[in-house]
């Protein structure tokens, strides 16, 4: 039985208190002096790793796994790109497989986490595992793989908030910094051909590094219709704000037109370097169906230009205006498909994308394309002017300014020369002197040449009008001739006639109608 001489003394419960305080405090401080050490000489990723292992141990009852595929329909997955640039920052020595790479335009070598490696992270104390996995497809991938890339991100399940909310918000926020630090504009085209390291596109797209060095400043064309155009391009990228109040895609359309090697794919590049937009280069000769339009649409990215160059010649579209056109299977490409793709329903899947179209010759364009809304802008690249002349002896030659400069302007204004053309001149030689001395020459052979054209021009159409006119003359004697011998004969007839008992009614015509004559 209990008695209340069992219960131990206040002075004997103090004392084991002291002591059990005394004893926490030993352990307390050998553990952290145990840590101390061990963060010293244990890299860091190793604990995470025995960390992870220990974990797993456990069972993975309590752990949540989260699926990120690289593509989010026909569109790439923003979250995806995101994860794999921030898991580059996280490359340590721990992991087994890397890819290392280096495309004919990039600066660096590049290095991408093979599938089946790990990545241990701790955020905010909770501790993460990103894995690179893949799982198996019916449709092949870019790389010629019938599978679809995606990474899986585990942790524990009561810290599923976190890592939704903030998490993963940090990881996009890494991920941009790095893009907006090592920002480079990419050159898409459908196929794969290397460079696809850095993000943005996929799918049907293959990319590489832009490394067009056209700037506006060297861009010779008329230097009004430059700033129009660069002042568009600005009031463009910051209005977001007012095409969603408008209800309009934030999306604009630029016509370049103009005769060849006058500069239209070198402003489309300076255009790029200038946003900073990457370029989807569409050809649409290898489009057959307004679904794959569509498709390939929606795996674009923001921020990018879209170029249909030539789109006079690169595919025959129905004219809707024409009385030739006729509906056709709904499974081919269309003009209608191309119209919806540029300013449909289809047009506003994206934000800040600008669509620009290249011809030689504008009036061979069906009107609908035209229009505002699809081509908002139309820029005329001309023949050289003196305007840019000055841009281009400035950019090969550097000079301002030369004797020579009036006689060369006077001649340009007189010929018909691309930029291309004049450039072509100028590289001849680095003796500015000799340069323009055959420029000179060059354009003085091509006013001859020019003169004696329209000479020989008005020439045949005189010619050939004398002899339209003498044939006429021939044709209108000939005429007469047959008709007079005809009105002859019929004129015999009739006599024969009277004298049968016959009585005309109507006098002969020189048409060569039968006269009309009736019986008494």
């Amino acid at each position: 039985m209990f008695s209340i001489k069992d219960v131990p003394s206040t002075t004997s419960v103090l004392s084991a208190y002291t002591a059990f305080t005394a004893t926490a405090m030993l352990v307390k401080t050998v553990i952290n002096e145990v840590q101390s050490v061990a963060n010293q000489i244990i890299p860091k990723q190793v604990q995470d790793m025995v960390l992870s292992k220990f974990g797993g141990l456990c069972g993975n009852g309590s752990r949540m796994t989260l699926t990120i595929d690289e593509f989010n329909g026909y569109s790439i997955n923003q979250l995806y790109e995101a994860s794999e640039i921030y898991l580059r920052t996280k490359i340590n020595p721990s992991l087994n497989s890397l890819t290392v790479s280096k495309s004919p335009k990039e600066n660096n070598f590049s290095l991408t986490i093979n599938k089946g490696e790990k990545i241990v992270d701790v955020f905010e104390g909770v501790q993460l595992l990103w894995v690179m996995a893949s799982e198996k497809t019916n449709e092949m991938s870019k790389n010629g793989k019938f599978e679809k890339r995606l990474i899986e991100l585990s942790f524990h399940k009561k810290c599923m908030e976190k890592v939704v909310s903030s998490y993963l918000r940090y990881v996009m926020e890494i991920s941009n910094a790095w893009k907006e630090e090592n920002k480079v504009v990419k050159l898409h085209a459908l196929g794969h051909f290397g460079g696809d390291s850095a993000g943005g596109g996929g799918g049907a797209w293959g990319s590489t590094n832009l490394d067009h060095p056209a700037t506006f400043d060297k861009i010779a064309m008329d230097p009004i219709v430059k700033q129009a155009l660069i002042d568009d391009l600005d009031r463009f990228v910051r209005r977001r704000d007012f095409y969603r109040r408008v209800g309009k895609a934030w999306k604009r359309g630029y016509l370049l037109y103009g005769p060849p090697g006058t500069g239209k794919s070198s402003l489309i590049a300076a255009m790029a370097n200038y946003l900073k937009f990457s370029i989807y280069d569409l050809e649409l000769a290898s489009i057959y169906r307004n679904s794959e339009l569509r498709r390939l649409l929606v795996s674009t990215s923001n921020r990018s230009i879209l170029v249909i160059e030539d789109i006079d010649c690169s595919i025959e579209l129905q004219n809707r205006q024409s009385g030739r056109y006729k509906p056709i299977n709904s499974s081919q490409f269309t003009l209608s498909g191309l119209l919806n793709f540029i300013d449909g329903l289809w047009s506003s899947c994206g934000d800040e994308r600008v669509i620009v179209f290249t011809t030689n010759h504008k009036e061979r364009l069906d009107s609908a394309l035209l229009r505002p809304g699809r081509m908002d802008m139309h820029i005329h690249m001309s023949y050289c002017t003196p305007s840019g002349f000055r841009i281009l002896v400035s950019n090969y030659l550097g000079i301002n300014d030369h004797d020579l400069f009036p006689d060369i302007d006077e001649l340009i204004t007189e010929v018909q020369a691309t930029p291309a053309e004049i450039a072509e001149e100028l590289m001849k030689s680095e003796d500015a002197d000799i340069a323009l001395e055959g420029l000179i020459k060059f354009l003085e052979r091509k006013k001859t040449e020019s003169v004696e054209g329209e000479t020989e021009i008005g020439d045949n159409k005189r010619k050939e009008r004398e002899g339209i006119d003498g044939d006429e003359n021939v044709n209108v004697v000939d005429d007469h001739d047959r008709d007079h011998d005809q009105w002859k004969a019929k004129k015999k007839r009739i006599l024969m006639r009277d004298q049968a008992g016959l009585r005309q009614v109507c006098t002969p015509c020189l048409c060569g109608a039968e006269p009309v004559g009736r019986t008494l």
